[in-house]
């Protein structure tokens, strides 16, 4: 009998292991939500921006955020259409294209990632730039192809080549959040 109680208990372990290995696969293939296909105009404008095919642009809720907040004026602390800091912008996309709480501040926000080398960058990565002497000072998202979205205190909210010249010098680290 006892052997009996003992098998029981294996299998209902055994069920349950199984059991919760199947939610979690199917928790991950629904937050597949992020690469809603993007509408052709938004797929051809960023395509041609960034020197990819359009096939390349999956991500339509961030192309189609990025579009929406272009231009918007930088503003140290803001966090709106009438003006938003770099921070805020990483915040925000997390927040609203990838569904995830990440801190407002930069100097926090390199705390969560997990580092990289650059050529490992991959969409929605955040990359860091020390200006001014100051360690980590501003943040930015990283696309493909080598640019990335920022909100730049001369032109707002922009894409950009990593590897300009000026902004360059100035890159610190990126990485994945964890």
């Amino acid at each position: 009998m006892n052997k009996n109680i003992y098998y029981f208990f294996l299998i209902i372990c055994s069920l349950l292991i199984f059991t919760s290995c199947k939610s979690k696969k199917r928790a991950v293939r629904h937050s597949n939500y992020q690469l809603e296909k993007p509408s052709n105009k938004i797929a051809s404008k960023y395509a041609d921006e960034m020197g990819v095919s359009k096939g390349a642009i999956k991500n339509g809720k961030l192309y189609e955020f990025i579009d929406d907040w272009e231009g918007t004026k930088y503003q140290f602390g803001g966090l709106s259409k009438s003006g938003i800091d770099c921070s805020g912008l990483v915040f925000l996309i997390y927040q609203d294209v990838y569904h995830k709480q990440i801190p407002r501040i930069t100097s926090q926000q390199v705390e969560i990632i997990k580092r990289k080398y650059e050529n490992q960058f991959k969409e929605g990565d955040l990359i860091f730039f020390d200006y001014d002497g100051k360690k980590f000072s501003h943040v930015g998202l990283y696309l493909q192809n080598g640019y990335y979205v920022h909100a730049s205190t001369k032109k707002g909210v922009m894409i950009e080549k990593l590897q300009n010249p000026y902004t360059y010098k100035y890159f610190s680290r990126g990485g994945t959040v964890e």
